[in-house]
């Protein structure tokens, strides 16, 4: 049949991507009725062409790591976008290492979600010192929020400042707000009347966008990198509403003794084991319910009240989400110290006494201490 045979040997005439039906979060979907159209292009391609808007797609880790060491073989400026509320989580561990000698721009979005009261030059000092704790020099670092349209013109300063005459490669994670930058781009750079060309990588089908530059370069927009890591990834789709703030933060501060729990929702707990009586700082989305108990408590509350008194998801959509593995976690007196869930926010220790404690989490999912972002 003439259909079924177009959806596997077709490719897109913007991009090159082989074209499929399926899954419009995936590179090279077109819709069933496109298929009539000439020339056929991936939906995604069809946005940029005649929108001016980029749509987000994914791949996973593999692909992407291709795709990342033919960019090491250019001469161009790499924009990493990350996700401040999911630093950690979102950033390209060993990203230096693929992109070879090209400068790197990090961009780091969602600064609206933090609350307002935060100086932003002390949540740039941070963002320095964790890029290089892990293993990234950018050139720059610009604080932006692309959807408030927040520090915009800082981020085409710095494009302009660095990019000196060359291409430009938009990488990221997914969920990062890589296709709403993207856009924004497109709007201030580029002459949509050009064509659409194709960026073919080796090995790999997978291909980029070249969005066409008015000095003949390009804006090359890259799928996003699906890290499993994060929460987001685990957990059902409907959750995602009450999971990820669309707004400023509200601290919640919760004065707790050793032998105490808080549950989030029924997806993340979070245990002080053992320490002086102290406060901890909760920054995560404000639809998510808390639940306060003892320690000893827990299990039993958790197996009678999960996806109930504790709150979203319900238990049955707990039954698609990886079992909990616990994270035993020591905070060193005289630190100050974030607990890091991926996905989820962070959790601020706000004493220096020192605690033990202990977080449950899908399997999986990052868990980690970090020095404090507040």
């Amino acid at each position: 049949m003439k259909e079924e045979q177009s959806n596997s040997s077709l490719s897109c005439g913007g991009c090159g991507v082989s074209l499929q039906t399926e899954s419009p979060e995936l590179p090279g979907y077109v819709p069933q009725a496109a298929l009539e159209r000439e020339p056929i292009i991936c939906q995604r391609c069809f946005r940029i062409k005649h929108y001016n808007e980029a749509a987000s797609v994914a791949v996973d880790q593999d692909d992407f790591l291709r795709l990342l060491g033919a960019i090491g073989g250019t001469s161009s400026l790499v924009v990493h976008i990350v996700d401040l509320y999911d630093f950690e989580g979102s950033l390209i561990s060993g990203l230096s290492r693929f992109v070879g000698n090209n400068p790197v721009l990090l961009v780091v979005n969602k600064i609206d979600l933090l609350p307002k009261s935060l100086n932003t030059n002390r949540v740039r000092n941070w963002v320095q010192q964790q890029a290089k704790a892990l293993g990234l020099r950018p050139v720059d670092v610009v604080l932006c929020s692309a959807k408030r349209n927040i520090g915009f013109e800082r981020v085409i300063e710095a494009l302009d400042y660095h990019r000196k005459g060359r291409d430009v490669y938009v990488v990221g994670a997914t969920n990062v707000g890589k296709s709403t930058l993207i856009n924004r781009l497109i709007s201030d750079y580029s002459d949509m009347e050009q064509e659409l060309t194709t960026s073919r990588y080796p090995g790999t089908t997978l291909d980029a966008i070249r969005i066409p530059l008015d000095d003949g370069k390009a804006i090359i927009d890259t799928p996003g990198i699906v890290y499993t890591s994060r929460l987001t990834e685990v957990v059902p789709r409907s959750f995602l509403g009450a999971l990820l703030p669309d707004k400023p933060i509200k601290p919640l501060v919760y004065q707790l003794n050793d032998g105490q729990t808080l549950f989030i929702g029924s997806i993340v707990r979070f245990d002080f084991v053992k320490g002086k009586r102290q406060s901890f700082t909760l920054y995560l989305s404000n639809a998510l319910n808390i639940h306060r108990t003892k320690l000893e408590r827990a299990d039993e509350l958790y197996q009678e009240h999960k996806g109930e008194l504790l709150g979203a998801p319900s238990e049955e959509e707990l039954a698609s989400v990886p079992e909990w593995t616990r994270h035993s976690l020591q905070v060193a007196k005289g630190s100050k110290q974030d607990v890091f869930v991926s996905g989820l926010g962070w959790i601020s220790v706000n004493s220096t006494q020192g605690a033990q404690l202990d977080v449950y989490a899908p399997k999986g999912v990052k868990v980690m201490l970090r020095p404090s972002l507040v």
